[in-house]
């Protein structure tokens, strides 16, 4: 019997993440178990070295609806999620963080915009209704609010929060979307969201309670990156590299 295509894939990166990701997997399932409609769990490994992959497939015996994916060499984030997003089977695909930041209960908000149609909703810090515990350091929203006023000059106005890792796509949009993404890196998200918009999707972004952890592998060196990736980006769209010109609105028609 061939098994039902899961409602929603929730897809996790993970790089040496041995340690956090267990209690995230089981919050996950525990929360999605009581939602009443088909999941699946995808844990995508990005060539850690250390033994997520063991963690994961112990964890496989009690989580049925946990499947592991992945490859051997690491190849960033952005890569990661573009193949979690494309393995995954689900009818509406979420990525998450493994340091469950923001936690799986938060899909529930973007729930009545799917139910309306959009096929892609992200959460987002930076509207109101969020929550961020504890804030941010005064250097961090310094830095986030700068590279997000540079991102919405240069190619995403009206978007506020680009960088929040809790992202969802219709199955559809996902496979128009992930196969263009060239970014392996931190300015992925961006990338993912242009594109969107590009080939005619809507994108609305909804409140989200974030948990900061002070353990993030995120500094000053990824924001920097996010920043150049976003000039890449624009320039490809200029270029056309993605081959997108007089496609825009037709895509998400069909």
């Amino acid at each position: 019997m061939a098994t039902p295509k899961p409602y929603l894939s929730v897809v996790i990166p993970a790089y040496n993440e041995s340690k956090r990701l267990p209690l995230t997997l089981i919050d996950v399932d525990k929360y999605l178990s009581q939602a009443g409609f088909a999941y699946e769990i995808v844990v995508v490994d990005d060539g850690s070295r250390d033994d997520t992959v063991s963690v994961v497939r112990r964890l496989i015996k009690v989580i049925p609806h946990l499947r592991l994916v992945g490859y051997d060499h690491n190849e960033g984030k952005g890569y990661a999620v573009r193949f979690g997003m494309l393995e995954a089977r689900g009818q509406y695909r979420l990525f998450m963080d493994s340091d469950n930041s923001t936690s799986v209960d938060q899909f529930s908000r973007m729930v009545p915009l799917i139910e309306e149609g959009c096929e892609v909703v992200i959460g987002s810090r930076d509207v109101r209704g969020a929550v961020m515990e504890p804030p941010q350091s005064l250097l961090k929203r310094l830095l986030g609010n700068m590279g997000n006023l540079f991102i919405q000059l240069m190619v995403l106005p009206g978007i506020w929060d680009t960088q929040c890792g809790f992202k969802c796509f219709s199955e559809r949009a996902a496979e128009k979307v992930f196969p263009l993404q060239r970014i392996r890196r931190w300015g992925f998200d961006v990338e993912v969201l242009v594109l969107a918009k590009r080939l005619g999707y809507r994108v609305k972004e909804v409140p989200v309670h974030w948990v900061n952890d002070t353990a993030s592998k995120v500094g000053l060196r990824a924001y920097i990156q996010v920043l150049f990736e976003v000039i890449k980006v624009r320039f490809w769209l200029w270029s056309d590299v993605y081959g997108l010109r007089g496609k825009r609105s037709r895509q998400a028609t069909k």
